[in-house]
């Protein structure tokens, strides 16, 4: 099945809620009919991070627990992998889609992505990148010439 794909613009309400995209949505409601959830069959939790580029990302649980794999297997007792387990865990929060598609996000999660009103979504496949439009901009401004180079790199 084919991830998240395309951009759009949404609002943050009054509440700090962000509604996620109808067409991502429709993946959650494919999913959701695959899946059989006694407890909470109408809830979608979704896995919140910040990036260390400023912006937000937001993964499904399937997605997040091959992620999660990978962390537990790091060692405790090596201080790097302690490190960073402790970075990305500090980062990390989970946020819970209402019955209208919403999440409200963490204030300090807003804050690290500069997000007070306006959020671009684009949806890159496995995740959902959220973005300031003012910090995006400013990235891809800052960046655009380097599309050319890291496309002939990895493709």
């Amino acid at each position: 099945m084919a991830g998240f794909i395309g951009k759009e613009q949404h609002a943050i309400d009054a509440k700090g809620r962000l509604m996620i995209p109808a067409r991502f949505r429709k993946r959650f409601e494919s999913l959701q009919a695959g899946t059989k959830n006694e407890a909470s069959p109408d809830s979608v939790f979704l896995y919140v991070m910040k990036a260390v580029d400023g912006s937000l990302e937001l993964y499904e649980p399937e997605v997040w627990a091959e992620k999660e794999k990978s962390l537990s297997g790091l060692s405790d007792f090596n201080p790097d992998e302690r490190m960073l387990k402790t970075l990305m865990y500090e980062s990390l929060d989970s946020v819970e889609m209402d019955r209208h598609g919403r999440i409200a996000l963490p204030k300090d999660f807003m804050q690290h992505a500069g997000i007070t009103k306006d959020v671009v979504v684009i949806g890159a496949n496995v995740k959902m990148i959220l973005w300031s439009p003012e910090k995006l901009s400013s990235v891809l401004r800052k960046n655009s010439s380097r599309f050319q180079v890291l496309a002939a790199r990895y493709f």
